[in-house]
């Protein structure tokens, strides 16, 4: 199943059914008067997180969503039946955005959790409400009301406390592996992992957390090179980046100059986002000398000029894994505790959250208008034929790199 992290859909909920004008007629009962019944009510659009649901793609080629009209009323005052809900399943970490004003709907982070995007129409009113003293026969009634209509941009960005940050085949899911039940693919060619893999990691008893392993990124992602930036908004979310370097990559490459080109794309999608915690983890130090191995890290450190946390590890071999567990659940859990026990720390924090997260929207919005226009000067130059593009050139759900 392919993995789709954005869809524009069209919800229309159930207009309200029409009341009616209607007057009693029985034998033996004069002057029986208006019973005239209300319309029922449209149904409503709601959309709702499931923890069975792990992408979008249902909303590939299904985008327009339409509920049910409610009945008209009829008479002997029976109102008629209201039109059926309808409820749209998406992933958990899902937020619904309205498109034509840019406000967020409705942030889905909990299985269950569901919000009204598009309210059914109220029913009409039938004659019966218009009667009075003076008019014991009003032929008056009134339509049901159209149900809303908008247009909403799904965004899934995955629900994870520590992401996984560095280039292609620089260890991230081997050492997801390592240290959780996940299993994503594993090769030796770049670009092995292609959508983000989730993990939950035990560092003791009743304690653990969720990372995130993202596709890799390489130099000059932000102009689209490789996998581009697409899956960069995956990390919004996070509390900690945790950076995986090479320390012998397998290209022959500088591995202190991968490490920087990496953090130099990370400030270039997201100022904010480059302003999360970095954890810095030297992988595959079994593939050094032992009596060298301390020297060529020492080395790499002074040429990023790093002060931050760093590990030393090897994914594969396992070796030096659980410190990295037990440092990041430490420092997860004294976060959680200053939340819970600060709040102005927590207002803090969700005001922090409340610019990444509209930055990280709008810059892979702008990365993906890019894209289009990339691909349309392309194909006027004759470069690209007219079949050589996606299904729909204007899929918002579709991925955006330069092939």
């Amino acid at each position: 199943m392919r993995f789709v992290d954005e869809a524009v859909i069209t919800v229309e909920a159930g207009d309200g059914g029409n009341g009616v004008a209607s007057f009693r007629r029985e034998k033996f009962v004069p002057f029986g008067g208006p019973d005239g019944g209300d319309g029922g009510r449209g149904g409503s659009i709601y959309i709702q997180a499931d923890d069975d649901t792990s992408t979008l793609v249902d909303y590939r080629y299904t985008r327009k969503f339409r509920a049910e009209r409610a009945k008209n009323g009829r008479g002997a005052n029976c109102a008629g039946r209201g039109g059926e809900d309808t409820v749209l399943l998406v992933p958990v970490g899902t937020t619904i955005v309205d498109t034509e004003s840019g406000d967020i709907i409705g942030d889905l982070v909990a299985d269950g959790q569901r919000v009204l995007v598009a309210a059914g129409g109220e029913g009409g009113l039938g004659n019966t409400h218009f009667k009075s003293s003076t008019n014991r026969s009003p032929r008056k009634c009134t339509h049901g009301a159209k149900g809303e209509f908008r247009e909403v941009r799904l965004e899934l960005k995955v629900l994870a406390d520590v992401g996984l940050l560095g280039m292609p085949n620089a260890g991230k899911s081997t050492f997801i592996r390592a240290v959780s039940a996940a299993k994503p693919k594993v090769a030796d060619y770049p670009f092995t992992t292609m959508v983000p893999n989730l993990g939950v990691v035990d560092a003791d008893r009743h304690r653990s957390f969720v990372m995130a392993d993202i596709p890799g990124l390489i130099e000059g992602a932000s102009e689209g090179a490789g996998l581009g930036i697409r899956f960069l908004k995956h990390l919004a979310r996070t509390r900690i980046l945790l950076h995986i370097v090479d320390v012998q990559p397998i290209d022959g490459s500088d591995p202190a100059y991968n490490a920087k080109a990496i953090l130099n794309e990370l400030k270039k999608f997201s100022p904010t986002l480059s302003k999360l915690p970095v954890v810095l983890v030297l992988n595959k130090v079994d593939q050094l000398p032992e009596e060298t191995r301390e020297e060529w890290c020492n080395h790499l450190l002074e040429e990023m000029q790093w002060t931050g946390p760093v590990f030393k590890t090897s994914g594969l071999m396992s070796e030096g894994t659980k410190e990295v567990v037990y440092y990041l659940m430490d420092e997860i859990e004294k976060q959680r505790e200053l939340e819970a026990e600060d709040p102005e720390y927590a207002a803090q924090v969700k005001a922090f959250r409340d610019q990444l997260e509209a930055e990280t929207r709008e810059q892979t919005i702008a990365a993906k208008e890019a894209y289009r226009e990339m691909r349309r000067q392309q194909r006027l130059a004759g470069i690209l034929g007219d079949d050589e593009d996606d299904e729909d050139g204007e899929d918002e759900a579709e991925s955006y790199y330069v092939r």
